[in-house]
């Protein structure tokens, strides 16, 4: 397939695309920049919103990705080998284990991490036994002023996600040695981070 060239004639085809495809808040916005820079004559802007990728879909998630690193004040623009913007690096990442069992060896992974603003996030990998879920540091996570609010909501998200499954009849996904301890592990790190905040 040949490479999206975007110039003062593209405004149908950025039309259609809007007309035929089920878009995102974001990608609407993005296509309608595209749009104005159109009927702006704006060629300079156009080819610096044309440099996100060869696509509409590959413009719309690799500038979003972008302007959603400028929260966290990630600036870089780098594409990785197949044309996707490449994943900036949080700055003092550190990951927090929870209800790590020796007979079950599974357990919950809360992930802080703070843009170069002093933005934190995080991300959280969470395991009941044999069922979970999670997601990584990401630029698309919710954004906290200080590492102790980022970890606070996090230790609320995780113990959430446990509570929910105490008691739970489904024994082969839902282990509650692993759900209890992880939840006596959260207990543990909000006492320590109370008693921390009062040095």
């Amino acid at each position: 397939m040949e490479s999206l060239v975007l110039n003062l004639q593209s405004k149908n085809q950025i039309s259609d695309y809007i007309v035929d495809n089920h878009l995102m808040k974001y990608e609407f916005e993005i296509l309608n920049e595209l749009i104005v820079a159109i009927d702006e004559n704006d060629l300079a802007q156009l080819q610096w919103l044309n440099s996100f990728g060869d696509s509409f879909r590959g413009i719309t998630m690799n500038l979003h990705a972008y302007r959603k690193g400028l929260e966290f004040g990630f600036t870089e623009i780098a594409f990785d080998q197949y044309g996707w913007f490449k994943r900036p690096q949080f700055l003092d990442p550190e990951d927090l284990s929870f209800g790590d069992t020796s007979r079950y060896g599974n357990h919950s992974v809360i992930h802080l991490g703070r843009g170069i603003n002093g933005i934190w996030t995080y991300g959280l990998n969470y395991s009941f036994g044999c069922a979970g879920g999670g997601y990584g540091l990401s630029v698309y996570g919710k954004q906290f002023k200080s590492r102790e609010s980022a970890l606070t909501f996090a230790l609320n998200d995780l113990k959430g996600l446990m509570t929910a499954k105490v008691g739970s009849t489904d024994t082969t996904n839902d282990k509650q040695p692993i759900i209890l301890a992880t939840l006596r592990d959260i207990e543990k790190a909000k006492v320590d981070s109370v008693q921390l905040t009062l040095f």
